[in-house]
């Protein structure tokens, strides 16, 4: 078990695969530092995922630092043993300074150290990363709180599989990745679904005879940058909904609705037993669709730039349509007995007691490094591309965040700080 000194060079702030990445290359510069994990390492991915979730971008795109995905099977999807599995083999790898089951409780900075505080104590540091992601606590809306008492509520964070909950219909409130997934899980578990829809776009699993993932990487939308042009406010979007289970398909709503499955717009509140839905269906759905056609095209254009033989283009026409728009339901009448929360999570960062966020609570950044000299932010969606925060890039940026920590470190030693040579002197 990892003791706690008085002072590090540097200390992360979560133990998932941005902390542990930046352990790594920590570790590679000999920079002295700690891993502080709340939960223990990787917790998120053991204990927050469904039974039968999967990966939703191929194997081929795990490239955690030295550590690329060494399975048979790239072009497949690992389901959740073998990410659990793949994850333990880069966390026995990294071989990172963890304190789990260790919370922190405050951080700010005298002068040009950071002073930490932690459930197992409090110490000093020269950098500070915060790896703990978008993803701390589970979002449940107030309108939860209006539910008759007897439907029984479970966060996505919490959802394992239809057994766990009461025989009945169930509504899905979410349309995002883990919405449609666990819909489209309950769905084929024989339950009668109700799913509340949301903006989230949708994209093909396959297309002109490759995964879709493929034909991005080669398009070049892997190497965007939040720097780009009109790429500013991709942090705040909502990912893509299409699935890798049973080797990768889309997810078509529209599908599922004429299979059975009811579909509304946005919940808008909960009042004396029913759910109430903004009229926006149909314009979430064709939204959706117009998402799912875009990325189609951006692929024909570059199939047809390059001369790439390929089968023919197409379209996606709609074969269903809301014949109307229903904008309450009464839950016992439907036969709901539970509901299912995929409204997301909230970060947690109420602990950081310095001037780094935005109105909207994001912290400020330029490739993860703060206006506020050593501390740093990573794993956060588009951090600085469309891998970041996934196990594409998660790697990369912490390759970058850790480059421009040690460079302040040795500027630091450089300029003979008094204060850090006293600090090193305690260590």
């Amino acid at each position: 078990m990892t003791q706690l000194k008085s002072h590090y060079a540097a200390v992360v702030v979560g133990g998932g695969q941005a902390g542990l990445s930046a352990s790594h290359y920590l570790s590679r510069a000999g920079i002295d530092h700690v891993v502080i994990e709340k939960n223990t390492v990787m917790n998120k991915w053991r204990d927050e995922r469904w039974d039968a979730f999967c990966l939703v971008t191929p194997n081929w795109q795990c490239q955690l630092p030295d550590h690329p995905y060494d399975g048979d099977d790239p072009n497949g999807f690992m389901v959740k043993e073998e990410i659990l599995a793949y994850l333990n083999r880069f966390a026995a790898k990294v071989n990172a300074p963890v304190l789990e089951h260790t919370t922190v409780t405050a951080l700010e900075k005298r002068g040009d150290v950071f002073r930490i505080e932690t459930t197992a104590g409090t110490f000093t540091a020269h950098a500070v990363i915060l790896a703990t992601s978008l993803y701390g606590e589970p979002e449940i809306p107030r309108a939860g709180e209006r539910l008759p008492e007897d439907i029984v509520q479970v966060h996505t964070a919490a959802y394992r599989n239809a057994g766990q909950l009461p025989e009945g219909a169930v509504m899905v409130v979410g349309s995002g990745q883990s919405g449609a997934q666990i819909a489209e899980d309950l769905h084929l578990a024989g339950r009668k679904v109700h799913l509340a829809t949301g903006n989230a776009p949708r994209c093909a699993r396959f297309y002109r005879g490759r995964d879709v993932v493929d034909w991005l990487w080669d398009v070049g939308q892997y190497d965007i940058t939040v720097a780009d042009d009109g790429m500013g406010k991709k942090k705040h979007d909502t990912n893509h909904y299409l699935t890798g289970r049973d080797g990768g398909r889309d997810i078509d709503l529209r599908a599922f609705a004429r299979q059975g499955m009811a579909l509304y717009g946005r919940v808008r509140g909960v009042s004396g037993g029913k759910m109430l839905f903004e009229p926006n269906l149909k314009a979430n759905l064709d939204a959706a669709d117009r998402v799912y056609n875009g990325i189609n095209a951006l692929i024909d254009r570059h199939i047809a730039e390059r001369g790439i033989a390929a089968p023919p283009p197409s379209v996606y026409t709609p074969e269903w349509e809301p014949a109307h728009e229903t904008t309450e339901l009464d839950l016992e009448a439907a036969g709901i007995t539970s509901v299912v929360w995929a409204t997301g999570f909230r970060p947690n960062w109420a602990f950081v007691g310095l001037p780094i966020f935005d109105g909207t609570g994001y912290p400020v950044h330029r490739r993860g490094v703060t206006d506020v000299p050593g501390l740093y932010v990573l794993g956060l969606p588009w951090l600085w591309t469309w891998g970041s925060g996934r196990f594409l890039s998660v790697g990369r940026d912490a390759e970058h965040v850790v480059g421009a920590l040690a460079g302040a470190l040795a500027a630091g030693r450089r300029e003979g700080a008094g204060r850090f040579a006293e600090a090193e002197e305690v260590s």
